[in-house]
């Protein structure tokens, strides 16, 4: 069996002006740095405006940086974009791609995604992935449709040696801030077909070293249960990684699940 190592990641969404984003990302540094947790990646993804700031605030620290975004050209004329060498300039080592905020609220289709993970990858930047499903797809029985769909269409053209470098989230998105948490089970049998799926498009090796997180409504009370699923390998964490004692409490539990 692979070992895949866990990973943490803190996404803001629209929260957190500069002084707070120093504060947080401060307090976080502070607190991981006693934790010692040194089996669990930590990525921090704040908005676009404080990334120079926070990636300042953790330098010296085993946390890393992540964008919420990402355009898919290196340059041009895109008002409002932010493109690789920008991530990459700010200090960023990874970005969300996908979020299911972005497809519901922006339009953002799969070929939108494809286009963005393989600018991500082309710049070094590791794209976490996100694939999920309604509670209408959900309810329809269609849950492995659209997983099917996503993966798919999201990874296409990428060959296997591309695909390591990819982190996958599963995100349902009835999950997302509505207190609902899929249980340790409807996570798993989703991300084992995930990577069931991942095997076929690849092989089997390749599918075995991939890590898919877990993303809706994580707290430091489930993250334990979750993570001890076997193709559970992380946390895509919102509302949770606001507070310092919120997330510090996720990466503790996490480092302390042995698989």
């Amino acid at each position: 069996m692979t070992m895949r190592k866990t990973i943490i990641a803190g996404n803001w969404k629209m929260y957190k002006t500069i002084p707070e984003a120093i504060e947080l990302s401060s307090g976080l540094k502070r607190e991981l740095f006693k934790l010692e947790a040194q089996n669990v990646d930590v990525v921090l993804c704040p908005p676009f405006t404080s990334l120079r700031d926070v990636y300042e605030a953790i330098s010296d620290s085993g946390i890393q940086l992540g964008a919420q975004d990402i355009y898919w050209q290196p340059q041009g004329a895109f008002t409002g974009e932010v493109s690789a060498p920008m991530l990459k300039d700010a200090g960023c080592k990874f970005v969300i791609i996908g979020h299911s905020e972005r497809r519901q609220f922006f339009a953002e289709t799969n070929e939108a995604v494809n286009k963005k993970l393989k600018a991500a990858l082309e710049y070094g930047l590791t794209p976490i992935v996100c694939v999920g499903e309604t509670l209408s797809e959900r309810e329809a029985g269609g849950t492995f449709k659209v997983l099917e769909d996503h993966v798919l269409n999201g990874l296409k053209d990428l060959n296997a040696q591309q695909v390591l470098g990819v982190v996958i989230a599963y995100e349902p998105v009835w999950a997302i801030g509505t207190g609902k948490t899929a249980t340790a089970q409807q996570a798993q049998e989703a991300q084992k077909y995930i990577r069931d799926l991942l095997a076929k498009m690849y092989n089997k090796e390749t599918a075995q070293n991939i890590r898919i997180q877990y993303g809706g409504s994580v707290k430091p009370e489930n993250i334990r249960e979750i993570l001890k699923e076997p193709d559970v390998d992380g946390a895509l964490v919102g509302g949770a990684s606001l507070t310092v004692e919120a997330f510090v409490a996720i990466i503790k539990g996490a480092s302390e699940v042995n698989k």
